[in-house]
């Protein structure tokens, strides 16, 4: 680990450079530097070796099986060293009575370079013409596990990654232990809901990113000229400058909008107008695994104006007082739709109009990450991951909401997204929030 501490720490020593405008050109020209030495495979075998004997015992399994395989893969392929799989890989993970263990049935040719990796116990080589999953199978059979997690899920996409075919094949090759298959849902939820210190790190740096982007993209609008559009390939630009690449699909990242509420959408040939509140919802990833989800918000000022009128002015702080109030509200053993409930409170003391959106999300290795929902509390019927507890170590993306109706009965909502990360005793923002609304033409 001491490699990967040095490394954080000269991204520290780079990104506090950035501040300096001076420096922007020469972290910019030397952006492909910056992501060179890429700190996940040691984060991943730190993840396999101590996050996942936890996850497997917290699903009450004692025994993981993932099939990784060329063109079709498991998603969760990457987090267990199966990227590069071509012909089937049996990916074990177990306990016995040693302790805790992982083994790989590898076609013969990959098995030297995943053995080169080191990021499992032992990778048994199987000849050309031998099935892996045979071998695999029997394998399991000795053992006698109790419970073997398999990727099936009706709740969680990165924990079904397990084909149709495939599992008739894994059932056929284990016989009478094909009783014991049951779905990995809780143990890959509990394994990616929780981030390293070193992973929340990166994420910080994704998130400053993100924000620190959105500010340059403010000062570049002119009012009656500049498109929403055109906001959004300035953003598309600084990622290309810095070697970044999208947090989610590339068609609505950013999401920039000055008109109506849109959801998640794409960005808008509507040209920006005095009067506009924009909001920009943006997010980068960063060696192509940690993601961030940012938003900040404008005001354009109208010919005259120097301030935002008072009732603006008024959204915006009701929205950050329910960002406030959530992030207070996060802490071990909360439910997700608590923290909703949280800012919900403010939300209707202010009189905002109905807002259909959670409160929050998870996110890390994707914008809307394995975890609990920070959702809920306004539904009868709140999904299952708004019941699930926050946990030390999750991080989020999250806002603070404030909708009004618009003279054309269309509605704007203010939403002040950050991102945080729970901590032992309650939550701690990623980057410095958004504390003032982005007034855009003030002199």
């Amino acid at each position: 680990m001491n490699r990967l501490v040095n490394l954080l720490f000269f991204f520290l020593l780079v990104f506090q450079a950035c501040d300096q405008p001076s420096e922007k050109q020469t972290v910019s020209q030397n952006s492909e530097n910056l992501w060179s030495n890429n700190p996940w495979p040691e984060i991943r075998k730190e993840r396999i070796s101590v996050l996942l004997p936890k996850a497997m015992k917290a699903a009450g399994v004692d025994c993981w099986v993932s099939i990784c395989r060329e063109n079709n893969n498991d998603p969760i392929a990457s987090h267990i060293g199966g990227e590069n799989a071509s012909g089937s890989a049996i990916f074990i993970f177990y306990f016995d009575e040693v302790g805790f263990h992982s083994l790989v049935f590898s076609p013969d040719g990959e098995a030297t370079a995943l053995d080169e990796l080191d990021i499992h116990d032992t990778v048994v080589r199987v000849e050309r013409g031998i099935s892996t999953l045979d071998q695999a199978a029997d394998f399991i059979k000795e053992k006698n596990f109790s419970a073997i997690a398999i990727n099936t899920s009706a709740s969680n996409s990165l924990a079904d990654g397990l084909t149709h075919s495939q599992h008739l094949e894994l059932e056929k090759a284990l016989g009478e232990e094909a009783s014991k298959l049951v779905s990995s849902t809780e143990l890959v939820y509990e394994w990616l809901s929780i981030k390293l210190p070193a992973e929340v790190e990166i994420l910080k740096q994704a998130a400053k990113l993100a924000s620190d982007f959105q500010y340059e993209a403010y000062q570049m609008i002119e009012p009656g000229k500049t498109t929403d559009a055109d906001v959004a390939r300035f953003l598309k630009s600084k990622m290309v400058e810095y070697g970044v690449t999208d947090a989610w699909h590339p068609d609505q990242n950013p999401n920039v909008n000055s008109g109506p509420d849109r959801g998640h959408s794409h960005a808008t040939d509507k040209v920006i107008q005095g009067g506009d509140v924009i909001q920009i919802d943006f997010g980068v990833k960063l060696y192509d695994i940690w993601v961030s989800d940012i938003q900040r918000f404008g005001y354009v000022l109208k010919d005259g104006e120097t301030e935002a009128p008072v009732e603006i002015q008024s959204y915006w702080n009701h929205g950050k007082a329910g960002s406030r109030a959530a992030l207070a509200a996060m802490k071990p053993g909360v439910k997700g739709e608590d923290v909703d409930r949280a800012q919900r409170n403010l939300m209707e003391a202010a009189g905002s109009e109905y807002v259909m959106w959670s409160t929050g999300h998870p996110v890390g290795y994707v914008a809307h990450d394995v975890g609990p929902n920070l959702g809920g509390s306004q539904s009868p019927t709140p999904r299952p991951a708004a019941q699930k507890e926050l946990k030390e170590g999750m991080t989020f993306a999250f806002d603070g909401f404030h909708c009004w109706k618009l003279p054309d009965g269309n509605t704007k909502t203010i939403s002040v997204e950050e991102m945080a990360v729970v901590t032992s005793d309650g939550a701690t923002y990623l980057i410095e929030p958004q504390e003032e609304l982005i007034l855009v033409g003030k002199k």
